[in-house]
């Protein structure tokens, strides 16, 4: 494993003054690594390394750049039962889910390899005649990512891969609480072959001195940020500042529709993954289940037997359900659960929380039912293993409380009739709609969302040209 108290200066000599933070282990709260704190000035240090090498990288031919990443993408397989331990560590995951991250990440890395070469532009003749257009893209320049701790290893690379693929640099802002999966996904794109500089690691739990400073110096072209509306919110007002060009995936409340004539099983295996992967902590988990009174008994009991069976604890120990990021996450969690009930709701199922569980990080996986429509559970983002079921039978009535939320990221639709799903899907305002399935990421799909759950988009070729811009040549043609 890498010496992860020098983790900002990979590629070269280590910086002054030497300060560190604790990463640990949320299901044990034992401590894994001591991982290098920087200050504004030793990112700004970070920032001009990128600088440097970026004209390099961007006169890189993309062929290169494509081997450079095809290479990442098999590294991260062949390393694949390290990264997954590693994010079980940081980030408390089940090994099942984080094995699916890494090699949902590593699809990135292929994903734009082949992307880098198909980057096009456009050759035309001006409608007046005389002229000739000429339409190329271009790197925007150096990138800062900002990434969360639910998804360590994709969230970085859904991020680096276009970013790379395009011809930018990157200084990568990880979550404090996750940053050695980060560290390890640079490491990887060194050893398959990228400039040294290209790719920027800048940890530190001065989070907001260090974004600030980032986005106020003249080099950071570029802003790509997943989190939280209110900071998306905050960054945007900083951008505006010097005019960053900036994407962003925000919060999500995905609405979970279930209609009459729904394949009840396949509804409640599509609930299962849409609700409790990564235990709830997923922008595009399941918020609100809106299951439709002539099978409302009988999805809450199918759908509450399997929430029963999970088994909770330490995800080293192989169990389905780890504990959520830190103590103060669940807290807010039980607190949701609380005024549900007190709205009127009732626990219909519960998982068992073992004595075991070592701190206050665990939640039991809960299913609520009897939620009042106006309960606030159902206006906030759970980030948690809560599932709040709501009867419905009118469908207009329906429709309005599922579009009700400020942010509009995903949702799904399980229907018998895949007519009527499109109908209701089309009508969703949400940016991404599963239908039938409870996943809707892919790394050729564009992932994002409408109202304030973002701007821009990730993956397919929507992701590249995130990280471009276009240039129009008029050309005199007498």
């Amino acid at each position: 494993m890498a010496p992860y108290d020098q983790p900002y200066d990979q590629h070269g000599a280590s910086m002054t003054p030497h300060v560190t933070f604790s990463v640990t282990n949320p299901a044990t709260g034992q401590h894994l690594e001591e991982v290098a704190d920087l200050t504004a000035e030793q990112a700004l240090t970070q920032v001009e390394r990128a600088q440097q090498t970026f004209a390099q990288w961007r006169d890189t031919p993309p062929r290169q750049r494509a081997e450079v990443l095809h290479r990442a993408y098999a590294l991260m397989i062949e390393d694949l039962p390290r990264l997954r331990d590693l994010i079980v560590a940081e980030n408390g995951k089940s090994q099942a889910d984080a094995e699916s991250e890494v090699r949902y990440a590593a699809e990135f890395f292929r994903w734009y390899a082949e992307e880098a070469v198909r980057l096009s532009g456009e050759y035309t003749t001006a409608p007046a005649g005389g002229v000739r257009n000429i339409v190329t893209h271009h790197p925007v320049g150096v990138a800062l990512l900002i990434t969360p701790w639910n998804f360590p290893a994709a969230m970085a690379t859904r991020k680096i891969g276009p970013a790379l693929a395009a011809g930018c640099t990157v200084v990568l802002k990880p979550a404090r609480e996750t940053p050695l999966t980060a560290l390890a996904i640079a490491e990887v794109l060194v050893q398959a072959g990228l400039p040294e500089g290209a790719v920027q690691v800048a940890t530190t739990t001065a989070t907001r001195e260090v974004v600030t400073a980032l986005l106020a110096d003249d080099r950071i072209k570029k802003l790509s940020f997943t989190g939280s509306t209110p900071v998306g919110r905050t960054l945007l007002a900083q951008c505006a500042e010097r005019v960053v060009n900036a994407s962003m995936e925000l919060g999500g409340n995905a609405p979970f529709i279930i209609t009459a004539d729904a394949d009840i099983e396949a509804a409640v295996q599509g609930a299962m993954v849409a609700k409790f992967r990564n235990g709830g902590q997923a922008c595009t988990a399941a918020n609100r289940f809106y299951v439709h009174a002539d099978v409302g008994e009988e999805f809450i009991a199918a759908f509450g037997a399997q929430i029963s069976r999970l088994t909770v604890g330490d995800p080293a120990q192989g169990t389905q359900i780890g504990p959520l990021i830190h103590g103060e996450a669940a807290s807010g969690v039980r607190q949701l659960i609380q005024s549900a009930l007190d709205d009127g709701a009732t626990v219909a199922h519960q998982a068992t929380l073992p004595e075991s569980a070592a701190t206050e990080a665990f939640v039991a996986p809960t299913l609520l039912r009897d939620v009042p429509a106006g309960a606030a559970i159902l206006r906030e983002e759970i980030f948690g293993p809560v599932a709040p079921v709501v009867v419905w039978s009118d469908l207009e009535q329906m429709l309005q409380q599922a579009n009700a939320a400020e942010v509009g990221l995903s949702s799904y639709v399980y229907s018998g009739t895949l007519q009527e799903a499109i109908r209701i899907a089309e009508r969703l305002e949400t940016g991404m709609v599963g239908i039938n399935r409870g996943v809707v990421s892919d790394p050729s799909a564009p992932f994002g969302g409408v109202k304030q759950a973002g701007i821009g988009r990730e993956g397919g070729h929507w992701g590249i040209e995130e990280f471009t811009e276009p240039q129009y040549l008029s050309v005199d043609w007498p």
